[in-house]
């Protein structure tokens, strides 16, 4: 749930419910967690056998590429743009991997969207010292805000619908109660076992978002800590499903599920929505995973033809790494000195496998054929152009 909704709101939402709830009034009767309904029906669970084995295919594949930093640096990118969508902040991919590590001279949505990348990152690296928690929640959302988020302890939210403005949803107040919520939210997550993670994600997940914690970026949040929970629980090993994908396309179906389990205790029909997000998006990530797989095997082989005094495999492995290169990534990484380092970019350009372009008095060396892939929605690798036998030029490093 973000700030402002569009979902088909029926006069319901005006009045009280028999869930103790009402549009405009703070709901402190939020029920802890599990919800009374039935979280295990027979139609959940064949999901989830379907959505796991769909995450396990994932995760073995993306185990299979040697250095796990061309996923890290590239795919939870694709999520942030699309998390950064459904709260209308737009960007695009070119320009989050354009600006990175220049996001001074960025747009405002291109800023804001480096910042949910960097949170999912921060908080892939948190879980190592301890399991996503309330703590882990805080830290997400300020990265992402850029600024001191901490658990709300004054009143004033409330979520209106992004048309007509009008009041749809207002969370509970007041820091203790939050915080009540908050620590159940997180012994349900943690301690139900006997429950299959995909399910208490997909129930935590609607938790986090009516708990409303933050007074901004809880939905935002609320994404994150659904990558994190799947590494938490061993489903992932990184942050690269890219499930806000699915929650884009089905944005008003997203919010409107979310609020017909607060409205209607709607509960099976949303975590079937989010068992079936899991399941698309790992289908879609795995051929993309795949696709960067393929793309690595022809781009080393050109290379090594081609520049066979330049090719190196961490040369190779520093383009996937960084689609949008500079000779100080070279220089950072160890791979050659900077007039060296210049001299591999420009030759790789010369083949064809990166393009020069001029990023303010910089030069950046983008990798157009590993952009392409990233952005289309298939994950086809046309193979590289044969060029006439030349020697290679450089030194390997």
């Amino acid at each position: 749930m973000g700030s402002t909704y569009s979902p088909n709101v029926s006069k319901k939402t005006r009045t009280l419910n028999t869930f103790g709830w009402e549009a405009d009034t703070p709901y402190n009767a939020l029920p802890e967690l599990p919800p009374a309904a039935e979280l295990e029906t027979k139609a959940i669970l064949r999901l989830c056998i379907t959505a796991r084995a769909a995450l396990a295919e994932l995760k073995a594949t993306a185990k299979i590429i040697p250095n796990q930093g061309v996923l890290i640096n590239t795919l939870p990118k694709l999520e942030a743009q699309a998390s950064m969508e459904i709260e209308n902040i737009v960007t695009t991919t070119d320009k989050l991997f354009e600006f990175q590590g220049n996001e001074e001279h960025a747009d405002s949505a291109t800023k804001e969207a480096l910042q949910y990348n960097r949170a999912l990152l921060e908080g892939y690296k948190s879980l190592r010292r301890c399991p996503l928690n309330t703590v882990t929640a805080e830290t997400v959302c300020t990265t992402i805000k850029k600024a001191e988020m901490r658990v709300r302890n004054i009143p004033g939210t409330a979520l209106r619908h992004r048309r007509s403005g009008k009041i749809i949803y207002t969370p509970p107040v007041g820091e203790d109660r939050l915080r009540v919520l908050l620590a159940n939210w997180e012994r349900f997550l943690h301690e139900r076992e006997t429950l299959d993670p995909l399910i208490r994600m997909a129930v935590g997940h609607y938790q986090f978002e009516a708990i409303h914690p933050f007074t901004d970026g809880n939905g935002r949040t609320g994404r994150v800590l659904n990558s994190l929970f799947l590494i938490d629980k061993d489903l992932l090993e990184s942050p690269i499903l890219y499930l806000s994908r699915f929650f884009i396309k089905r944005r008003d179906d997203y919010y409107r599920l979310l609020l017909s389990v607060t409205r209607d205790a709607a509960w099976e029909e949303w975590i079937l929505f989010a068992l079936r997000g899991v399941e698309e998006t790992a289908g879609w990530t795995l051929k993309k995973v795949r696709g960067i797989q393929t793309l690595m095997e022809q781009t080393k082989a050109f290379v090594r033809h081609q520049l066979p005094k330049v090719y190196s495999h961490e040369l190779v492995q520093a383009i996937f790494e960084q689609p949008y290169c500079r000779i100080t990534d070279l220089v950072d990484a160890g791979i050659a000195k900077r007039q060296t380092a210049s001299t591999y970019l420009k030759a790789l350009a010369g083949i064809g496998v990166l393009r020069e372009d001029e990023f303010g008095r910089d030069k950046v060396f983008v990798h157009p054929k590993l952009m392409q892939l990233l952005i289309r929605d298939d994950s086809q690798v046309p193979p590289y152009l044969a060029l006439p036998e030349t020697p290679g030029t450089g030194t390997q490093s």
